[in-house]
This record gives C-alpha cells, structure tokens and sequence, in this order.
C-alpha cells in the first residue's frame, strides 16, 4: 500500500541572484513499512527532501500526496495538525524536552491528540521497553546519554503510530555502539509496526541496513535500489 508519492517536486531557493535548485524534480513513492536511505554528498538535497515530505517546508512546485492527501492543499493549521497524526520526527540534535521525563517527552504528541491517559501509559510503556529504557522512564534528558536520549526520541517519534518515521541522521551523534543499538531497534519496530522509515545519511551502517537507497546528487535522483 503506498503511504507517500513525490511527483516532480521541486525547491528551489533564491541566493541573490542566483536560483539554487535544493530538489530539482523528484519523483518518488513509498510504500508501507518500508526501509529506506536517502544518500548523497552534503548539498545534495537530503534534508530539504526530508523537510518537504514531512511538511516543514512547501515545494516550489510539484505535489507530495501522503495516504491520498495533498499537503500543498492544507492551510496552515491543517498542516500541523496533520503533520502530528501522521508523521513521527527523529532529529540529529534529538529535540527533547528537558524539562520532561523519558515518559513525559514520549507521550507528550499522544496528549497533544487527546489519547486518554490509560492508553498513552500503556503506549509510552510498550516503547520505552521496546527501545530498553524501561527502567529510565522517569529519567529526564540531562541524566541520559546521547544513545539513550535517541531511542526516547524514536520512542516518541512512533508513539501515536504515523504513516512513517523521518530521521535526518539520527546516528550523527552516536558512538557506534549507540549507532548500532539504534538501527537495530529501529529495524525491529519497523518489522512490527508496520510502520515506514524514511532516513536522510551519510552514515554506511545506516545505508547498510536499508531495505531501498535512494541516492540524490544535486537535487536530482540518480538511483533508487531495492535490496531484497
């Protein structure tokens, strides 16, 4: 089933003068529960195709349709509204709150859409122990190292169950061993969650582990390989 179509999508930025063409008519789609990297050199438009799926920023042209809704249709609180119900975020940077437990940052979106608080307890519960954090759930970010503040934040990003996951490379900041627990994690929830991954990296153990890399050169897709 596909959750997410890119159609000639392009984005292109005014410099002075000279027009940067970020995405540069892409055309893509992405079915459920699927794995996938998007690779290429810095400026090759990774991240700006990321923050376009994900509604953060709009195309100069072309349509991006998720689960049959055309994101350039929806006024602005619309938008935001939709963004929360059906995509999950995972951040380099992490984007934690502090002043929040493990528990509270990751049922914070599930709050925010009014899920009762016996169901987000259960559903906040199920994903700390799914990333092996259940023992930190009342931990707020400063007592956590970097790997460990991650998974909350793939933990979070999964919480109210979205059509896909968006990581802008989520294992920057990692050790490799806190890379490698990640990815693996993330593999495993995308298994039984059904729920699509969609990466922006440079990093090889991610692009290793990917079901499908896409490689962007110059806003411009160059391949799209599908792994068995």
């Amino acid at each position: 089933m596909k959750v997410l179509e890119i159609k000639n999508v392009h984005k292109i930025y005014n410099e002075t003068e000279v027009q940067v063409h970020a995405v540069d008519d892409v055309t893509l789609e992405f079915r459920e529960a699927e794995f996938a990297a998007i690779v290429g050199p810095s400026g090759s438009g990774k991240t700006t195709l990321l923050n376009l799926i994900g509604g953060l920023d709009m195309p100069t042209s072309g349509e991006i349709i998720i689960d049959g809704t055309n994101l350039s249709k929806l006024k602005s609180s619309q938008l935001i509204d939709f963004r929360m119900r059906n995509i999950g975020f995972v951040f380099q940077a992490y984007n934690l709150i502090p002043v929040l437990s493990a528990k509270e940052n990751v049922e914070f979106i599930m709050s925010l859409q009014g899920w009762p608080k016996i169901d987000r307890d259960s559903r906040t519960y199920e994903l700390l122990k799914a990333v092996g954090l259940s023992d930190r759930i009342n931990s707020r970010p400063a007592k956590m190292s970097g790997g460990q503040q991650q998974r909350v934040a793939v933990a979070r990003a999964l919480a109210s169950r979205p059509k896909f996951v968006l990581a802008d490379e989520p294992t920057a900041n990692l050790d490799s061993k806190s890379a490698a627990i990640l990815l693996e994690i993330m593999e495993k929830l995308n298994h039984e969650e059904k729920i699509t991954f969609i990466f922006s990296t440079h990093d090889a153990r991610v692009v290793k582990m990917a079901h499908r890399v896409i490689t962007l050169e110059d806003g411009k897709v160059v391949s799209d390989e599908v792994r068995e």
